[in-house]
Order: structure tokens, then sequence, then C-alpha cells
């Protein structure tokens, strides 16, 4: 029958729907408190650990001490993004048609985990060429399972915290995350690094950081109410649904979003490279490792005490504004800078402006289109993301050993201007645009 000829059954489906939002609303407002701790312990706890993985400084200098080689450093940079471009659509097509994510969260967020270790035990056990082949296909692997896990844990946030809330939950966890990250970075360089404690001071670090963010996984597990999906596609196979990704380009602000996501990816490619630049201007050390992964992790830290209740009150497009402005005014420094001074600063201004760009890109893409699109636009976003991140590090390395540093931070200036510029012009503040529930 016509569904024009049966308004009752449309009025009956539409009140069905309804009633499950609002049955989704009510049962997210009464555990509230209780999720928002949990997401906040496990977000602490994670953060600690994985920023010591992410962090622009031990994971490139570790890269350096194996090989030393630049090229090497990219490749490694590049070979963590390479999975994390082949999961995203996979974790988005086996959650979308779920009631309930957590325990896939769960299963994806184990396995990334248990990379790291896969990372403190080969630095612990093998030597030569095995060393280097196991620290490269870990990184493949704890790409792959960071991508899934971005995709699932992002999406799991959105059905469990309202988007009033977010951004300070985000916030106030990355500050408090942040800011132990920062001194057990510090610790870790001076103490950990410099005094090869355990015998591989690097291995050590990787082993503190899955005890840390295993610690954060079975808070989440244990702790958290998840509610079922008030709204969920119907499940498909998953090249089915990739032809149906022109359909969410429809949206031009998303489209002009996922662009500047492509300039700002395509800067961050340089972020590899900034410890081993200070490095050659003031001696890469121990010392030098932990002072930069401390200003670096700090500056990031305090200012998530900004950028999360900034974003609540006026939408997440200022907070990615801001950041850019932060990073351009970074990459300047570290250009103009070849003493302490400016390139510490550097790394401070590079740390704001990474916090912000993290919060507000990952924040912003929840707030497009349509909820039972959110998965997909997540794995969208995240595979564009990383085919930049995979192939740009590998360039990058190349075009260091050939040409130096210098041609690689102007090519990341030029790509954050212009993700700015295309911000500013092209995108709308999505929580303007449309009425969220």
């Amino acid at each position: 029958m016509d569904p024009l000829e049966d308004p009752a059954g449309l009025e009956k489906k539409a009140g069905a729907r309804q009633r499950a939002l609002a049955d989704h609303a009510r049962f997210v407002d009464e555990n509230l408190k209780r999720n928002y701790t949990a997401n906040f312990i496990h977000g602490v706890l994670g953060m600690t650990g994985f920023r010591l993985i992410y962090a622009p400084t031990i994971i490139p200098a570790y890269l350096l001490l194996l090989t030393g080689s630049t090229a090497a450093v990219g490749l490694g940079a590049a070979l963590l993004q390479l999975g994390a471009t082949i999961s995203p659509i996979a974790s988005g097509s086996r959650i979308e048609h779920r009631s309930h994510i957590l325990p896939y969260a769960i299963r994806v967020g184990s396995l990334m985990r248990l990379m790291i270790l896969g990372l403190a035990l080969t630095g612990y056990f093998l030597t030569g060429n095995a060393l280097l082949f196991g620290t490269f296909a870990c990184f493949v692997l704890l790409g792959f399972f960071t991508g899934a896990q971005r995709v699932a844990f992002q999406m799991l946030m959105s059905k469990l915290i309202p988007i009033r809330k977010r951004g300070r939950l985000q916030g106030y966890r990355n500050f408090a995350g942040g800011l132990i990250a920062a001194v057990l970075a510090w610790a870790a360089g001076n103490y950990l690094i410099e005094d090869k404690w355990l015998g591989n001071g690097y291995a050590t670090t990787f082993l503190f950081a899955f005890l840390l963010t295993s610690a954060g996984l079975v808070v989440l597990k244990t702790m958290i109410r998840e509610p079922a999906a008030p709204v969920s596609r119907p499940q498909m196979p998953m090249m089915q649904r990739i032809r149906q990704f022109p359909e969410l380009l429809e949206d031009r602000d998303f489209a002009w979003f996922l662009s500047v996501q492509c300039f700002s990816t395509m800067a961050r490619v340089g972020a590899p490279f900034w410890t081993i630049y200070a490095g050659t201007r003031l001696g890469l050390d121990g010392a030098l490792i932990g002072g930069l992964s401390f200003v670096f992790l700090g500056s990031d830290t305090l200012s998530n005490v900004l950028w999360g209740p900034l974003g609540d009150r006026f939408g997440f497009k200022i907070i990615y504004v801001l950041a850019l402005c932060s990073s351009v005014a970074g990459v300047t420094l570290l250009i103009l800078g070849s003493t302490a001074v400016p390139i510490y600063a550097a790394f401070v201004l590079l740390g704001v402006g990474g916090s912000g760009w993290m919060l507000a890109s990952t924040t912003m893409v929840l707030e497009f289109g349509e909820p039972q699109d959110t998965p997909m636009r997540l794995a969208f976003v995240t595979t564009l993301e990383g085919a930049i991140a995979a192939i740009g590090p590998v360039l990058a390395g190349l075009l260091v050993a050939a040409s130096g540093f210098q041609p690689l931070f102007f090519i990341v200036l030029a790509a954050q201007v212009a993700a700015l510029l295309l911000l500013i012009v092209k995108v709308r503040e999505p929580r303007h645009r449309v009425a969220q529930v």
C-alpha cells in the first residue's frame, strides 16, 4: 500500500520513533553520573598511556635509535597510520546496526593494548633486524585496532553523554590524563630511557603505557551502563554501504569539513620530525626527550581546561580555528628558532594546537547529519585521515633525508593555513544549523 494512503501507519511509526528517543534520553539522564565517571576514569588512564606512545617525542627517538634514519622514522609513523586506514569502515559497518556496542568496543580496545605490550616485549627480547621487523609489525596492528577503536569509542560516547556535556568531559579528562602523562613522559625520558630501566628504557615505557591503558579499559567494562540504540540502520554488506558514501557528502558542510581534515592531517605528518629537528639543534638525549615531552603534553593538558567548556558553550568550530592558529604559530617558531627558548616555546604552541584539533575534529563529526549515520561518518573521516597520515610520513622522511627539515616545515605550514581558511569560509558550526536531540 502507498504510505500516503496509510497515514495512520506513518503516525504509528513516527510515534514509536519518538518513544524510543524519549526512552533513550531518559536512560541517559538516569545513568549520566555513573557513565560520565566511567568515561572520565577510562579516559584519564587511557590518555595517560596512549600519549606516552603517540606524543611526537618518544617513538620518533626510539626509531632513530634503532635505525639512525629519518626515513625510517617516517616509515614507522606511516605504518602506525596504515592500519588505521583499513579498519574504520569495517568497524563502522559492524556497529551501526547494533543495539549495544560496548562488547565490540572492549574487544578492539583489548587488542589495541596487546599491541603496546608487543612493543615492550620486542624491545626486551629481540635485537637487530628481528627487533625492527617486530616493532614495525606492532605499529601496523596498533594502527589497525586504533582506527577500529576510535569509531567504536566515539560512537559509544555519543550514546552515553549528551552533547551539552561532551566538551567538558573530554576537556577535563584530557587535562587530568595529560597532566599525568606530562609528568610520566618527563620521568620516562630522564629516568626510564636515560638509565635504561630493566635493560631497555623504551620497552619499560611501553610496558607502563600498556598497564595504564589496560586499567582504564577494565574501569569502562565494569562501570558503563549502555542503553539500547534508539535508531539504527539495517545491517548490509560492507561494500554496499561503502557505495552509499556519496550520500554523506550531500551535506556540504560535512564535505568541506572533510577537506579541512585532509589539510590539517597533512600538516600533522610533520609531527614525528619535530623532536628529531630539535635534537639536531640541541642534542638528542633522554633529557631533551623528557623536557620536550613535558612541555608538549603539559601545554596540551592545560589548554583542555579552556577548550572543553568553550566548545560546550559556543560549539567546536571556534576551537578548531584557534587550534589551527596556535599550530601555525608553533611551526613558524620552529622554522625561525635555533636555540632552546624558541624551540621549547614552539612545542608549547604545538601542544596547545594539537589538543584543540583533537577535541574539535572528533567532536564536530558527531554533530553532522542523522544519528544513525554517525558510525560511518566517523569511519569516513578516520579512513581519509589514515590514508593521508600513512603516505605522508614516508614522503616526509624522504624529503628530510634529501633536503633537510625546512622544506617539510614550509609544506606543513601551507597545509595548516589552507585548513584554517577553508574552515572559516566554508564550514558552518553544525550546532547552529540544526536542532540537536
